[in-house]
């Protein structure tokens, strides 16, 4: 079974792959800095105050959220995260991007040469629907298909 969503295009690309969901807005200095100050070569979320990805493997997935929350230093931990490829191969919004999550995703894009995808305005009925471990393709045209 397999169910499609269409959202804005931030940073395309094509891509299928395993999805994290978090239902509430992902700190992204609280879920990624721990891994990223250790060197790690994966991000485990750190995040131990958002249990549906606290303590989830989320390099090389596919990361569903509402939106990013936090402190201003969102942008750059995404660049940076980018920068030493442990960051998420993509981020699925189901609402407006935020414009820290957005700068970090446009300078890794731009500086990193990093293929992080981005796609928001997916929409609530998209989070609800969308289940940790479910395969997602992503189509360059901001097209996302949930299959189960």
């Amino acid at each position: 079974m397999e169910k499609k969503f269409v959202g804005r295009v931030v940073g395309g690309g094509n891509l299928i792959g395993e999805a994290v969901v978090s239902h509430q807005g992902v700190n992204t200095l609280a879920t990624f800095q721990k891994s990223a100050l250790k060197n790690a070569k994966q991000v485990f979320s750190s995040d131990q105050n958002n249990p549906d990805i606290y303590k989830l493997n989320l390099t090389g997935k596919i990361l569903c959220l509402p939106k990013t929350i936090g402190s201003t230093t969102g942008g750059l931990v995404i660049q940076t995260i980018c920068s030493m490829g442990i960051n998420p191969s993509a981020m699925l919004f189901s609402e407006e991007i935020d414009s820290l999550a957005c700068s970090g995703i446009i300078l890794a894009r731009n500086w990193e040469n990093s293929k992080i995808i981005a796609i928001d305005k997916l929409g609530e009925e998209f989070l609800n629907y969308v289940k940790t471990g479910d395969k997602i393709e992503i189509k360059e045209d901001g097209t996302v298909i949930v299959i189960r």
